[in-house]
């Protein structure tokens, strides 16, 4: 389908026709993290910690839902029934509301937002790579698979749609190899999750597949998501709503070799709507989750009226179908309602050594020349190869303002000059 030729003045534009179109002939398919099998550890708690961590503000380390009503401001949705979630202003940082922020719980997929936010920055989409078997060592039993086949090349490109479209951990794997391994890519994921502040995750593997000890919580999952926004690549692959994939290698009947490809969707529900989920209106990504243990996880970006929100979803008590997009598109909808009017309760930090003094509109430094990024960026220009798009994917988090870009920075807003990595 032709891209949108509407500019995006703003965060992104969001095209809710485009996302219906997509959606339409998107089959059903079960949750591609669930993994059954996948039960190495005991399954958390249903109590929260008396303690947990105040990184973002003493209110974010309290037990319970935390909001700070005032007048306009509207109550919080009661039908929400997650162990942990998260709302928060994606520009300024600003958490307008939780519910047990930083409760160290486990991941599932949503663990692979911080992979791709530790690893897109190391391989040109263009990279070709013949996977061997033991590229595929070590995936657990159960796992989500995008399909790939050993003996059969794939491009870092095609890797990125399979990890973000159909979370597979035959992907990660794959890159991880192509990284020095499992064990250097888990090492790599955990120090910069220390670097961006997210002390309540703990690393083990690199897919989120349930494994002892693996943990993170629904700031910290945040911190991941409004990191990863920062780069083109992230936002254009967690946006994407269908894409080719390359399939085997095989003879037609000519004797020639052909290889096929076959299309994969993203898992996202919130993206792609479901028998029962509508396409939400504003969503550009971020990525779903589901384990035995983690149950359904979920971290989303949208944007409504110049607002660019964030929301996670941890475990829901309730077992309904999708249960998770839907306590998420309600607590989008009240964040929506509420910005502007409710006061924070927290926010979300900068990573280490960010220089939080720089106003929007500061000057480029000695050295750096303008850059073409700092045009408005059109849905076209901004489209995934290989894929099509639900959204106008610039998600450019800082409202517009592009600033040192030449230099590799821009400002995410006034608490957050951010690193571009991209």
């Amino acid at each position: 389908m032709p891209d949108s030729k509407k500019t995006i003045k703003r965060s992104l534009l969001v095209t809710s026709a485009t996302l219906l179109t997509l959606s339409l002939t998107a089959p059903a398919f079960a949750d591609a993290d669930a993994s059954p099998e996948a039960s190495p550890s005991a399954s958390p708690s249903a109590t929260p910690p008396a303690n947990m961590s105040t990184v973002g503000g003493a209110q974010l380390g309290l037990p319970g839902s935390q909001v700070n009503l005032g007048s306009g401001v509207p109550v919080l949705p009661k039908d929400v029934t997650a162990r942990s979630w998260i709302v928060a202003d994606a520009e300024s940082g600003d958490v307008l509301a939780s519910h047990n922020a930083h409760w160290r719980l486990p991941p599932a997929s949503t663990l692979k937002m911080l992979f791709a936010d530790t690893l897109l920055p190391k391989f040109p989409k263009s990279t070709a790579h013949k996977v061997v078997s033991s590229d595929l060592a070590g995936i657990g039993s159960g796992s989500s698979m995008v399909g790939i086949k050993e003996n059969e090349t794939y491009s870092v490109h095609d890797l990125w749609l399979g990890v973000f479209l159909r979370s597979g951990n035959d992907a990660v794997h794959v890159l991880s190899a192509m990284n020095g391994g499992v064990d250097q890519t888990v090492r790599d994921m955990q120090e910069h999750a220390d670097d961006l502040q997210a002390l309540d995750t703990n690393v083990v593997s690199p897919d989120g597949y349930d494994a002892s000890r693996q943990v993170s919580s629904a700031y910290d999952l945040t911190l991941f998501a409004r990191s990863g926004l920062q780069k083109k690549d992230f936002r254009e692959y967690c946006s994407t709503v269908r894409a080719k994939f390359p399939g085997g290698t095989a003879k037609n009947a000519k004797g020639r070799t052909t290889r096929e490809s076959f299309e994969i969707q993203n898992t996202n529900r919130l993206l792609t709507g479901d028998s029962d989920v509508t396409t939400y209106q504003g969503i550009a990504g971020v990525k779903n989750g589901n384990t035995t243990n983690a149950g359904a996880t979920f971290t989303g970006v949208a944007e409504r009226d110049g607002k660019v929100l964030l929301v996670t979803v941890m475990n829901p008590e309730k077992s309904e179908h999708n249960e998770v997009y839907k306590e998420a598109a309600r607590l989008l909808d009240w964040g929506f309602q509420a910005s502007g009017k409710a006061r924070p309760v927290g926010e979300l930090v900068p990573p280490k050594g960010v220089d939080t003094s720089a106003q929007p509109g500061a000057t480029a430094s000695a050295g750096a020349t303008p850059d073409a990024s700092k045009k408005p960026v059109t849905a076209s220009s901004a489209s995934a190869k290989g894929g099509s798009s639900g959204v106008g994917i610039a998600l450019a988090i800082t409202g517009g303002v592009l600033v040192l870009l030449a230099a590799g920075v821009y400002l995410v807003n006034r608490r957050w000059p951010g690193r571009s990595k991209s």
